[in-house]
């Protein structure tokens, strides 16, 4: 496919809905409210906004820069912008860690859908907070029914994906944003009317400056890499498609704010309705699936068919986030296989689900019959999650940066930047110091405090 005949997405809206389709996920439902109620809850949210103005958005906008210029896969945008360089395997980096984290995420996403359709069929009526945990760990080790869901889920991304951006891509961004916000907003809704909601939000608004360290620091700085999806290729593919007037950096300034709206509403349905029946929220999976049922029951119990409604709009809320992060994901190795091998988008595209549905399964197994098997000591599941989220996406945004800020040709960057020209040149200088200096130091920082070297 040459530059002249891709596909591009049909509108602004579009661009900005795609995109932060592709940075909201099921992080913003639970690990950002965690992260913010135990980490000084104002206090934490400013210097997370800081992070994701000063560090998010530079590298953001630097991934629209390569992906807008090469109009090519995030692997073919390497080997295009340095040509017979070996910047062209922090693209085909970005590609593998797309692969492999469709390959495990699509699994929690699975389990969204088994919890729709428990909470339809008032599965969680009556049950206590025991029940709720044997009823989670039953359900994760059955050698089948994570997989099947696992695999319904896939198959809708593959739909979305086969129908190409301005028709599957765009226009189901164009319907689940929508969606996934007046979700939020009913259910955020319902849960600070709740008694006692006043404390959860005391927990997450009023600010604890006593609780603020170079850990919360970092934690934020890392809260913000991964929130936006930074370091994974889902940026630059989907930039690749965007159109030549499309503003770069209000784009990403948009995007950061839908992705730290999400984050923040979630905050508001998760904390009021925790502590109006004196649960504390905790972090991972055991939030979703264990804690939150729980809630909506001793909550609403007095009304079990509100009970009900509210436990399936939230689980769909859930699955809508994994959705729109799951076609992002399989969008980057798509596009890859289809302009770097000449496949057709339909083949490459089968490939790809075929591909995840193994990986997939056997993630879900490995939490199950195949837990015994481990690597290093950890589950496949375990070991994909580690590779990824902590070493190949923080090296992924480091050189990025690196070659955007340091590497790519100025004007080039300038041109991309700015819309040619049309951004203040004080406020590019700026973002261009943030990238060479700040950036790079910062996403070193976050690399070695996940693996475990700081302390």
């Amino acid at each position: 496919m040459t530059k002249n005949n891709r596909a591009n997405f049909g509108s602004k809206l579009g661009v900005i809905l795609a995109s932060a389709g592709s940075a909201v996920g099921l992080g913003n439902i639970w690990r950002f409210p965690f992260e913010t109620g135990n980490h000084g809850g104002a206090a934490f949210i400013l210097i997370y906004l800081g992070c994701v103005l000063f560090f998010g958005i530079p590298i953001m906008v630097a991934e629209f820069s390569i992906g807008r210029h090469s109009r090519a896969n995030t692997a073919g945008a390497y080997r295009i912008l340095a040509p017979g360089t070996q910047w062209r395997w922090v693209g085909r980096m970005g590609v593998l860690a797309g692969f492999l984290i469709l390959g495990y995420y699509s699994v929690v996403a699975g389990w969204t859908l088994e919890y729709i359709v428990q909470a339809a069929t008032n599965a969680f009526a009556g049950q206590s907070a025991n029940d709720f945990i044997a009823s989670f760990n039953g359900f994760v080790s059955n050698p089948w029914r994570p997989a099947l869901w696992m695999i319904v889920f896939m198959l809708m991304t593959h739909f979305i994906i086969v129908k190409g951006v301005e028709r599957g891509i765009e226009k189901s961004a164009k319907i689940m944003m929508p969606m996934l916000f007046i979700l939020l907003i009913v259910l955020a809704v319902c849960s600070i009317s709740l008694p006692g909601a006043g404390a959860g939000i005391e927990f997450l608004l009023k600010p604890d400056f006593s609780k603020v360290n170079g850990n919360v620091l970092l934690g934020a700085m890392g809260q913000a890499f991964f929130s936006l999806s930074l370091g994974m290729g889902c940026l630059c593919t989907y930039a690749s498609y965007f159109r030549n007037d499309t503003n770069l950096t209000k784009t990403a300034l948009n995007v950061g704010w839908i992705d730290t709206m999400v984050a923040i509403l979630a905050g508001f349905i998760i904390f009021p309705a925790a502590f109006s029946v004196g649960i504390q929220p905790d972090a991972g999976p055991s939030l979703l699936f264990i804690t939150l049922p729980n809630v909506f029951q001793q909550a609403f119990g007095n009304l079990p068919w509100l009970a009900v409604i509210l436990s399936i709009m939230f689980y769909v809320l859930l699955a809508l986030a994994a959705l729109t992060s799951t076609i992002s994901l399989h969008e980057v190795v798509t596009a890859y296989l289809h302009e770097e091998f000449n496949l057709t988008r339909g083949r490459a595209a089968k490939l790809v689900t075929a591909g995840c549905t193994v990986l997939g399964v056997l993630c879900s197994l490995s939490l199950g019959v195949g837990k015994e098997l481990t690597i290093f000591g950890l589950t496949l599941f375990d070991l994909f999650d580690f590779v990824t989220a902590k070493i190949m996406l923080p090296l992924g945004g480091f050189f990025i940066a690196i070659f955007t800020g340091w590497y790519l040709d100025k004007r080039i960057v300038w041109e991309e930047v700015s819309n040619n020209g049309t951004l203040p040149k004080a406020i590019y200088r700026t973002w261009l110091f943030l990238l060479k200096y700040i950036a790079p130091i910062g996403i070193g920082f976050i690399f070695i405090n996940e693996l475990g070297f700081l302390k």
